[in-house]
């Protein structure tokens, strides 16, 4: 018997302005939509970021004032009950 696979469905794509990453060893890069900072800094190796344009699939950010919105909780360091 023969078993074909069905073809996966085509993502609707479209122009995204995104950040990327200013260093060239770095591939870095975040959708603006998703980042919480006006000019953000590379996550992954702390160098500056330069705006640009992607073309990716089409999502939808539930939270449009990201920006605005706290970057999250700091974890504090577990202490000891000898300290």
């Amino acid at each position: 018997m023969y078993f074909s696979r069905k073809k996966a469905e085509d993502m609707p794509q479209e122009l995204t302005v995104i950040w990327s990453c200013t260093q060239e060893s770095c591939k870095g890069w975040i959708r603006d939509d998703f980042a919480f900072e006006d000019v953000p800094t590379c996550h992954q190796c702390q160098s500056p970021m330069k705006k640009s344009v992607m073309e990716l699939p089409l999502l939808v950010n539930n939270q449009p004032q990201q920006k605005k919105l706290e970057k999250g909780i700091p974890i504090k360091k577990a202490t000891s009950e000898n300290e």
